[in-house]
């Protein structure tokens, strides 16, 4: 490990402020703390004039660093090198300190250095205020202990992890790309199959709705309300016990447990309100389902009908409010293809095995980025430390 023993306040300073004379009308960089990536990268494609800039917004140029102090986003890894401004000035959230370095080190490498698992680590056991507003202290950056190599290796370092953390960022990029195409596959699968059936040889015709289109000659098109019981969940007052018997089911999904059931299982639950209003769940066990949820039944296939409203996409439908949402009178009103049973079932089994294949690639792409995200950090950390030497 290096042994160039100093403290952050002797080789840079945390305190950087806004320039004292800037010119009347100069266009500034505007970096909100979205406009930063935990890769590094700064959208700076924003700009205003000076003179309209809010007061007390963090203030930095080329060179600086910028790191995120406030939870989760200093745990997550934002901040960046600040090299591209397409401005003299920049003007940033009020939740980025400003790193500005010395002569003794570089500020690339004081990125990859704050941006290691390490320093991140020590900096969020030594956050100060209350929970979900904890922040890394001015103080904390002063006199926090660094070990620094000379500066041609800081430099050598810096880029060594640039061109490393480049390739590898490219390769998880592609992985995630890989994901959501398997996610658009899995949609286009589940729809195909819910609206045209298994069986290409079989004759469509106009179902008679504008956005079905065909659908296979012999299936009928339906009204939900004719196909469906539907009611609200109920509120739960009981408090949640990770030691309760029975789940308890919200437009989320599963949201903890509680010692009383209202639905004994085999039965269909739609998000009836805010951000996972439309969402649907089969549940086959007894259960609580909230009253942010939807309560649906039907002689039909369930495992189908389910396929069938995610398919559709239920958010559509919701009342346009500040708070969406989707009403039991919007959803009897959808008009659905229906497939006899025998072949709902067909169907059923069919995705479950095609969505379950799938599922089994996206987690496996899932596992690489995680290991790719693993070795990144460790190549950081070795690399900062001394303990890869470049």
């Amino acid at each position: 490990s290096y042994k160039n023993r100093n403290s952050l306040a002797y080789v840079f300073s945390p305190l950087v402020l806004a320039p004292r004379n800037p010119e009347l009308h100069e266009l500034c960089t505007i970096v909100p703390m979205e406009n930063v990536t935990i890769k590094g990268e700064i959208d700076v494609s924003v700009l205003q004039e000076y003179e309209t800039i809010t007061n007390g917004l963090t203030f930095f140029e080329n060179g600086d660093v910028i790191f995120a102090k406030i939870t989760p986003c200093m745990e997550n890894g934002k901040g960046a090198y600040v090299a591209n401004l397409p401005t003299r000035y920049a003007f940033g959230s009020t939740e980025f300190h400003v790193l500005r370095s010395s002569f003794r080190l570089s500020g690339n490498f004081l990125y990859y250095y704050t941006y290691s698992d390490n320093f991140r680590n020590y900096a969020a056991v030594n956050m100060t205020g209350a929970a979900g507003q904890k922040r890394v202290s001015t103080n904390f950056l002063k006199y926090t202990v660094v070990y620094l190599p000379p500066i041609p290796e800081q430099q050598a370092i810096a880029q060594y992890l640039y061109e490393r953390c480049g390739k590898l960022d490219s390769i998880i990029a592609i992985k995630k790309q890989q994901i959501q195409t398997l996610d658009a596959l899995r949609q286009s699968i589940i729809y195909q199959a819910v609206t045209k059936g298994l069986d290409d040889s079989v004759e469509l015709v106009d179902s008679g709705v504008e956005w079905l289109g065909e659908i296979p000659r012999g299936w009928k098109v339906s009204k939900l309300r004719y196909e469906i019981t539907i009611k609200n969940g109920d509120f739960i007052s009981n408090r949640l016990d990770d030691e309760a018997e029975y789940p308890v089911v919200g437009g989320n999904g599963f949201m903890g447990r509680t010692d009383n059931f209202n639905v004994k299982g085999d039965i269909i639950v739609i998000g009836r309100v805010g951000a996972y209003c439309g969402n649907v769940h089969y549940i086959c066990e007894k259960s609580w389902v909230s009253d942010n949820a939807l309560i649906v039944d039907t002689e039909n296939n369930k495992r189908f009908f389910v396929y069938l409203l995610n398919s559709f996409g239920l958010n559509s439908i919701a009342n346009k409010t500040a708070q969406p949402v989707v009403t039991a009178t919007n959803i009897k009103a959808v008009y659905i293809p229906k497939p006899s049973l025998s072949e709902q079932q067909k169907i059923v089994d069919y995705l479950d095995d095609e969505t379950q294949r799938l599922a089994q690639l996206k987690a496996n792409l899932t596992q690489q980025i995680g290991v790719l995200l693993d070795y990144k950090k460790s190549l950081i950390y070795e690399c900062v430390t001394g303990k890869k030497r470049v």
